[in-house]
């Protein structure tokens, strides 16, 4: 927490997306394990990335959890950002349901899948979230999709975690 791991992957996000230019659809999808961190991420974000704080161009980004209000859900059905910050069970129900179909045919150009604290997804539920980046690779045909995991967590402390970083 706190370690700036994030950078890794918002800052490339956010210069794609001003490289292609915003508004041409869903181009990252960034997959958290809890709607705390989505929320976190979302407050993060607003800070830097509003244009009416920053003066420059924007990168549309929404959270999409479960948690927005039906006048939400609609705008972002209506006009899917740049960056879509949700969970992976979300995910799931926007390629299921025929109704957010809209939200898979925007990301046809998707150029990143971030999952973050990868290391939450073990067992069972990792298998599921295994499962489910197949189907949307499946779904979208993004040819130059990259897959980026993040975890901050990597073993104990002092020699050991060198030992684990050491073998990754």
């Amino acid at each position: 927490t706190g370690s700036g791991k994030s950078l890794c992957y918002i800052v490339p996000i956010v210069d794609h997306v001003l490289r292609t230019g915003s508004g041409k659809g869903i181009k990252a999808i960034i997959v958290y394990p809890m709607n705390a961190l989505a929320n976190s991420q979302q407050g993060e974000l607003e800070k830097f990335l509003d244009p009416q704080k920053t003066g420059n161009p924007p990168v549309t980004f929404k959270r999409y959890t479960g948690q927005e209000g039906s006048e939400a859900r609609e705008e972002i059905l209506k006009n899917p950002p740049d960056i879509l910050l949700t969970n992976y069970v979300m995910l799931e129900l926007i390629l299921t349901r025929p109704r957010e179909k809209g939200l898979v045919k925007s990301a046809s150009d998707l150029r990143f899948l971030v999952l973050d604290e990868l290391h939450t997804y073990r067992g069972r539920q990792g298998a599921d979230v295994s499962m489910l980046v197949r189907r949307l690779k499946n779904s979208i045909d993004a040819p130059n999709l990259l897959c980026v995991g993040t975890s901050a967590t990597m073993g104990g402390s002092g020699q050991d975690q060198q030992e684990v970083v050491s073998d990754v």
